[in-house]
């Protein structure tokens, strides 16, 4: 857990309420709602996505639909739930088709997620993907050349360390960069500074869950992360 204070749960819950009918930028057209980040308001590791797809625009929620799994199973295998960290997005609205982002939507949209990371207080920001990473590095190299290379940054004022990671939905289809996106993920608790806790004795325990690919007929996501 970080030490966020209890009355920035209350600032963050009054951002999300005053931000659902944000129009700042053309996307606000044709959305479902609003999609806010969700999950542990205390949470020392945060998520940073690229957009919601149709899935999290029905649901208002990120990351729900097969790549929101995969980061579910991923988490899994470094001991961690959905419920112990937080996940948003660079754009909280979908843009039409899952298209990428457009460059004045990210401007509009960009404050809004300074905000989310200010009243969290992470640790550690994952960021998932080219948008995201090049957005809160503020350098231009993509995530196939800085994915695995944490960095700190300052965010809001505030010292973070930032993790750039594959995309979940980019490696839905592609086995060798599920790969590369597991053995990413199996740093975060060296990042985050603790420990995995010591494996059991293996009395019949049952095994971790199985990282499994999709087919490739599954749901459109976005695919232009990497």
């Amino acid at each position: 857990m970080s030490a966020a204070p209890v009355g920035h749960v209350d600032e963050l819950q009054a951002y999300a309420e005053s931000v659902a009918g944000c129009v700042r930028c053309r996307l606000s057209q044709g959305r479902t709602q609003v999609v806010f980040g969700a999950g542990n308001p205390h949470a020392d590791l945060m998520f940073v996505g690229e957009a919601p797809g149709f899935h999290e625009d029905r649901q208002g929620l990120p990351f729900v639909g097969q790549a929101g799994k995969l980061l579910e199973q991923l988490l899994a295998q470094i001991g961690l739930k959905r419920g112990d960290v937080y996940i948003a997005n660079v754009l909280m609205c979908r843009p039409p088709g899952n298209r990428d982002p457009q460059p004045d939507e990210i401007e509009a949209c960009e404050s809004h997620l300074f905000r989310q990371i200010e009243l969290i207080e992470p640790v550690v920001v994952a960021t998932l993907g080219n948008f995201a990473t090049k957005l809160l590095s503020g350098r231009p190299l993509g995530i196939t050349r800085v994915h695995g290379q944490e960095q700190e940054t300052t965010i809001g004022g505030r010292s973070v360390l930032l993790y750039p990671l594959y995309h979940p939905a980019a490696a839905l289809y592609t086995p060798a960069m599920l790969t590369v996106l597991a053995a990413d993920f199996a740093r975060l608790p060296q990042l985050l500074g603790r420990s995995l806790e010591p494996a059991a004795p293996p009395v019949e325990s049952e095994p971790g869950p199985e990282l499994k690919l999709v087919a490739a007929h599954a749901a459109s996501e976005q695919l232009g992360l990497f």
